[in-house]
């Protein structure tokens, strides 16, 4: 059963996108952040969904007219430069063949994060791809935080399989992330219920965090959560949230938990951490001695046995900071940096501008619940390897678009309509033979 829900709605989406190829990124966007054909256990889990995703999406891009240029800020320039340097580096570095998977993997989701900004133009277009990206993590979340809730903590929370946040470490992360911009959607509903239930959600989120057993995801919930509680408008609620957190959840876990995350603070007696800052070593060697650095990955035993001093066991990094040095170099390091450091720009910009006008007041909280987000993936990166994932790069092309349509005034030029219209799952309106025009479609709120 899971296996047809799952091939009817990829489907019905492809067909859709051939004519409104925006709806080809939502269907992309699901399928590589949620991953929900592996949670399937036929034919689906398998089957080439992602590629067909991306090649109704790539037709209809090439015969519609409802396209911009992606470079509409300064992240997609850095974005774009780091892209070609992460080639020319893979190209160049240790094992080209061996590597060629994880390069292909990855620069497929490079080159749909720019299809996505080439399509993401309008009101609807930037909230249909924030409420995507979210829901997708926050159903991930949701799962996770019933089953530590259930588990009383006992057991790990793992992400989706063969994703790249399959490990307890990067789904942690990106968890984190995810609960400032469920935040943001909060604050765009009306119903009651829905803002309890987004409340909810935000804490099933921050549940399945804690139950990975990840000790750099608690320092990230740490940074985001103060962060967080900064960029706030009702500081009262969310300090109340964090310090239920705090004072209930917390002491309900096991008591194997607090040792591992008492292993932080006396991180020189614990053969994992040291092992991961042998790993940060090596990758500084790499950069040292490789202007390209190792390719697509550095963890070759040639490169430990030269440059290990605490160990020759090849170990991932564990930092998104030391993975693209020892991968790319200082050069990769620099233009990667600068993606994130002009995003973090891009959102002030919006948090700052997008209350100037009534029609722009959410852009705002978007900006702002970005910064919050983008401040845990800083965090927490720096000791989880979560450096190509989908996640950080759509908030980059949500910040970066969303700049773009307050700067053309896009409320002037936006149409509003009922969403499965615009989607294009109903029908628009007959003309009213009366006054010979169409009936004025209703106005819904995203």
């Amino acid at each position: 059963m899971r296996d047809l829900i799952i091939l009817s709605i990829v489907a019905v989406a492809a067909v859709l996108a051939l004519k409104r190829p925006w709806v080809g990124v939502m269907l992309w966007t699901w399928l590589s952040i949620m991953n929900p054909h592996r949670f399937a256990w036929g034919f689906a889990y398998s089957a080439p969904l992602a590629a067909i995703a991306a090649g109704a999406t790539v037709l209809g891009l090439l015969m519609t007219r409802d396209r911009q240029s992606p470079f509409q800020g300064a992240p997609m320039a850095w974005f774009a430069l780091f892209a070609c340097w992460m080639t020319v580096s893979w190209l160049f570095g240790m094992d080209p063949v061996g590597d060629y998977a994880q390069w292909n993997k990855v620069i497929k989701i490079y080159f749909m994060t720019f299809v996505a900004a080439m399509l993401v133009i309008n009101r609807m277009q930037i909230l249909a791809f924030a409420w995507v990206t979210v829901g997708s993590m926050a159903l991930l979340g949701a799962k996770g935080g019933l089953f530590t809730v259930l588990s009383g903590g006992n057991s790990r929370v793992w992400g989706p399989p063969g994703s790249f946040i399959e490990d307890n470490n990067e789904f942690a992360l990106s968890l984190i992330m995810t609960i400032p911009l469920l935040h943001f959607l909060q604050l765009q509903v009306k119903a009651l219920w829905l803002k309890y239930g987004f409340t909810i959600l935000m804490m099933l989120c921050a549940a399945a965090a804690i139950g990975t057993h990840s000790r750099g995801g608690f320092l990230a919930i740490g940074a985001m959560s103060a962060m967080f509680w900064l960029r706030s408008r009702k500081k009262a609620l969310i300090g109340g949230f964090l310090l239920f957190g705090v004072l209930v959840a917390l002491p309900m876990m096991p008591e194997h938990w607090w040792t591992r995350m008492e292993t932080i603070s006396t991180y020189q007696e614990d053969a994992s951490a040291m092992g991961r800052i042998n790993a940060w070593g090596v990758a500084w060697n790499v950069a040292v001695h490789n202007v390209f650095g190792g390719g697509m990955s550095y963890q070759h035993p040639i490169f430990f046995f030269l440059y290990g001093t605490y160990e020759t066991s090849v170990r991932a990094a564990h930092s998104i900071y030391f993975q693209v040095l020892g991968n790319h170099g200082f050069v990769g390091l620099f233009l990667f940096l600068g993606i994130w450091f002009s995003t973090y720009r891009t959102a002030g910009w919006l948090r700052k501008n997008g209350r100037a006008q009534e029609q722009s007041a959410w852009t705002a909280d978007l900006g702002s619940m970005i910064q919050v987000s983008l401040v845990g993936y800083a965090t927490g990166g720096a000791f989880l390897s979560l450096s190509y994932f989908d996640l950080p790069y759509n908030m980059m092309v949500l910040a970066v678009m969303t700049r773009a349509w307050v700067e053309r005034r896009g409320w002037e030029r936006d149409v509003e309509m009922p969403w499965l219209q615009y989607i294009g799952l109903r029908r628009a309106p007959k003309p009213d033979p009366q006054f010979g025009r169409r009936a004025a479609p209703g106005h819904s709120s995203p």
